[in-house]
């Protein structure tokens, strides 16, 4: 499938699971995909592997962010970035890993819609924004108050930013996914007393796969959802659904 030829779409996170998932996906269908990081060294793998664009830039500065994005010929983009924190009550929680958490996942994202949506505009083509957001900002999760709350704000700019540049032709969406269990997360979720109760309440009762997310990013970004904006999109095995 083509369905993206001529399209190029930025993928922010693109060294992590979820995001090097997108750029696969992406590239299949035919992409010309930029895949973002913080390091051009730790974007080799996945551009090697998919020939996707290495671009490199700080997420928590804007002027690093102006200055990648500025200039690029853009159809779509993907923020995938994102910085899990810490587990803590909002009485133990450390303020600095807090705004570090809001630093990447919110006000991240809206530098990266920020200038990629005015080069959008430019093109005058449409086009589709997705925000990788968390089940964790649509329902409370214990220890997860600087994470959630980071990604109910991301969903808060999903909307806005729907309304905003729907005029253009440019729809934004935002997927909601459940945990993932990569390395990264399975210190947390991968103990027994926390994963086991989890995943009885959950109706599908298994984590997520990073396909299982890329999928879905894909089809909103696609034509196929042309009528789809403005949505948070749970992908959490019926999670949500309690």
């Amino acid at each position: 499938m083509g369905d993206f030829e001529g399209r190029t779409v930025l993928v922010t996170g693109a060294a992590g699971g979820i995001g090097g998932a997108t750029v696969r996906h992406l590239v299949a269908r035919g992409a010309d995909v930029i895949a973002a990081g913080r390091t051009a060294e730790s974007l080799e793998a996945i551009t090697q592997e998919t020939g996707a664009r290495p671009l490199a830039f700080d997420l928590e500065s804007e002027d690093s962010v102006r200055a990648a994005i500025e200039g690029l010929d853009l159809w779509g983009v993907v923020n995938c970035a994102g910085f899990g924190g810490e587990i803590a009550t909002p009485q133990d929680t450390d303020i600095s890993v807090f705004d570090k958490v809001i630093a990447v996942n919110t006000r991240g994202a809206l530098l990266v819609i920020k200038y990629a949506a005015r080069e959008m505009i430019r093109l005058g083509r449409g086009g589709a924004i997705v925000n990788v957001s968390s089940q964790a900002g649509l329902v409370a999760l214990t220890g997860h108050i600087s994470y959630g709350s980071s990604k109910a704000a991301l969903d808060n700019i999903t909307r806005v930013s729907a309304l905003e540049l729907g005029r253009y032709g440019i729809r934004v969406n935002s997927v909601n996914p459940t945990v993932v269990m990569t390395p990264m997360s399975e210190w947390y979720w991968g103990r027994e007393d926390v994963g086991g109760p989890f995943l009885e309440q959950m109706p599908l009762g298994r984590w997520a796969t990073e396909d299982d997310i890329a999928g879905p990013i894909v089809f909103l970004l696609s034509d196929e959802a042309s009528m789809i904006s403005a949505v948070s999109l749970p992908i959490d095995g019926g999670y949500t659904a309690r």
